[in-house]
């Protein structure tokens, strides 16, 4: 992606609906993302009404999570935050210097978002075949983060193309990888798949994890991911269809510091001494030494030289080459031999 967002790893605190319909909340949970140092904390934006019907069934994990008889139309309205809680969390969120980002999970919703300024739109798996929302996304010629979970390549391009015909430019689009599952089973997870987007459209690539722990997005951010998304809570003890499948805040800065460690290892693929070598390189490479004390006139040969530490005198690639010549002086045992 040609923006500079993304120069670096750019990490998002997925704070969804953790907040568990409460603003408070959801205000520590901004305070949890920025203490851990991610760039951005994403909620979700949508109006229960316009995202499900009256009869959808909740997924098998948030039956479990939350309960059969509930149905998902009211799980939902309880987690809904309104036009104004998600100003207030968009202002509080430069307060703290971290990036505001919401899902739009229906076109109102995201119509509400570019009204509020918001610079990237991230595209939940769930939308990638909404066709209307995608074009209404694409309109905003925004920079867009696009999940790809529970789709075929085939999908990924449609959606891509939807986009741009719609007015996004194409450099503006980055695809994430995801499994949607909660939690996602690691044999599940294929990350390489990341790669096959990658070289599949030749655009950015990231992850969005749904694992236990911090291990599968510090791995996708060593094959080059850009983006990395992973879901956090203030306690994963706490109700609701999310928060088991979620980072705690120790663990969101865990995880945070790891893919930060893993950006800077990994350079810029250029093979050479690194500083912290070169001062290190004459202490542990070795030199042509005297193995004893060798007279002036006498011959250089495998038994009165050897190899020995520093590395500050003629190397052992010569080792050929200064056999069979003639000692121009005197040399004691362990001594640089010269030539």
């Amino acid at each position: 992606m040609d923006n500079k967002e993304f120069n670096n790893i750019f990490i998002i605190a997925e704070a969804g609906v953790n907040h568990n319909g409460d603003i408070k909340l959801a205000f520590k949970l901004v305070d949890a993302a920025a203490e851990a140092g991610a760039d951005a904390v994403k909620f979700q934006s949508f109006k229960a009404s316009a995202l499900v019907t009256k009869t959808a069934a909740k997924a098998e994990y948030q039956k479990e999570l939350t309960g059969a008889r509930e149905s998902q139309l009211d799980m939902i309205k309880r987690l809904e935050l309104s036009e104004d809680q998600q100003r207030e969390l968009f202002t509080y969120c430069r307060s703290k210097g971290i990036q505001f980002l919401s899902s739009a999970f229906d076109q109102k919703s995201a119509e509400f978002l570019n009204m509020l300024g918001l610079e990237i739109f991230k595209i939940p798996s769930g939308e990638i075949t909404n066709l209307p929302y995608l074009r209404t996304i694409g309109r905003f010629g925004k920079k867009v983060i696009l999940s790809t979970g529970m789709s075929t390549l085939g999908e990924v391009e449609t959606a891509i193309d939807i986009l741009v015909q719609s007015g996004t430019k194409r450099e503006h689009i980055t695809l994430l990888h995801c499994t949607s599952e909660y939690p996602a089973p690691f044999d599940e997870v294929n990350l390489q798949a990341m790669l096959s987007l990658k070289n599949a459209f030749k655009l950015p690539v990231g992850y969005s994890d749904h694992t236990k722990g911090i291990e599968i997005p510090i791995a996708a951010a060593a094959l080059g991911a850009q983006v990395i998304e992973k879901h956090f809570t203030l306690n994963r003890e706490l109700p609701g269809p999310d928060h088991k499948a979620s980072l705690e805040p120790d663990e969101l800065q865990n995880m945070v510091t790891a893919i930060r460690h893993v950006q800077q290892a990994l350079g810029n693929g250029v093979k050479c001494p690194s500083a912290a070598e070169l001062k290190n390189r004459e202490v542990v490479r070795k030199s042509i030494v005297a193995k004893q004390a060798i007279k002036k006139g006498e011959v250089f040969t495998v038994h009165n030289i050897t190899v020995k530490r520093p590395g500050n005198g003629l190397t052992p690639l010569r080792w050929d080459e200064t056999l069979g010549r003639i000692a121009s002086r005197d040399f004691a045992e362990d001594e640089l031999i010269e030539w």
